[in-house]
């Protein structure tokens, strides 16, 4: 497959998703149909004008989130790229939240292996699964790659990285490399196409990509229609327009 007819099935399948449950099948799909990203895309992003400070990740982990997020959803000429829409903001905001700690799922043992329809049963809140999963990531980088940690690969091998963890062929300390890579996924999409408030999709960026009108008040007039697209750009929460 040609990296054009990579591309633009990569946006076919992220319009296809928006609208449905972001399960892990879902995600291994996403993944599985990237094209290849502009390499410099997140360096552009950490030197904007005015650039986000991390206030839940260190360092060395907010390296990791901007090289593995411009890998799962790299700019192109279809659409922009997670890091260029503000999502490793999105993370880090959306991990100093009580739902990321934990507060409302129930955190209480026996914590066990369980079968996928039983949900997630082991110990570890979603900001400490994101964050031991990023660490034991590059540590294992550095054990294999002559101590170059994840943000440090070329491109092909961080792809190589991530597939590897999404098909569970990397044994991670004190973590399943499938969970992590799952989870922190869902976080890239989520960002992606969440309200901007969030931290995320800057500018409506993927709200624009998609057609997606966003919160207009009304629009049953075009729900019926399938030959023309909504002719109108999106409006976020708190009523901007795009």
């Amino acid at each position: 497959m040609s990296d054009d007819q990579q591309s633009q099935s990569r946006r076919r399948l992220i319009k296809s998703l928006v609208f449905v449950p972001m399960g892990a099948a879902g995600a291994a799909a996403l993944h599985q149909n990237l094209p290849t990203a502009n390499a410099g895309t997140a360096v552009a992003a950490e030197g904007k004008a005015d650039p986000y400070t991390p206030k839940f990740f260190n360092a060395k982990e907010w390296k990791f989130v901007i090289a593995a997020v411009d890998r799962l959803i790299p700019h192109d000429e279809h659409g922009p790229g997670a890091v260029e829409l503000g999502v490793p903001e999105f993370l880090d905001r959306h991990m100093q939240t009580p739902y990321a700690a934990g507060a409302i799922w129930f955190m209480q043992g026996p914590f066990m292996e369980a079968a996928p329809e039983f949900g997630y049963q082991g110990k570890l809140a979603l900001k400490d699964i994101i964050k031991v999963g990023i660490n034991a990531t590059d540590e294992h980088c550095v054990n294999a790659f002559s101590g170059k940690a994840f943000a440090d690969l070329d491109n092909a091998m961080k792809d190589k990285v991530l597939k590897d963890l999404e098909g569970g062929k990397i044994k991670l300390k004190d973590i399943s490399s499938k969970l992590f890579f799952a989870d922190f996924l869902s976080e890239v999409r989520a960002g992606y196409f969440a309200d901007p408030s969030h931290g995320g999709n800057k500018n409506m960026g993927a709200w624009k990509m998609i057609g997606y009108p966003g919160m207009r008040a009304d629009y049953l007039e075009w729900v019926k229609i399938r030959d023309r697209p909504y002719p109108l750009g999106p409006v976020d929460l708190a009523g901007r327009r795009g």
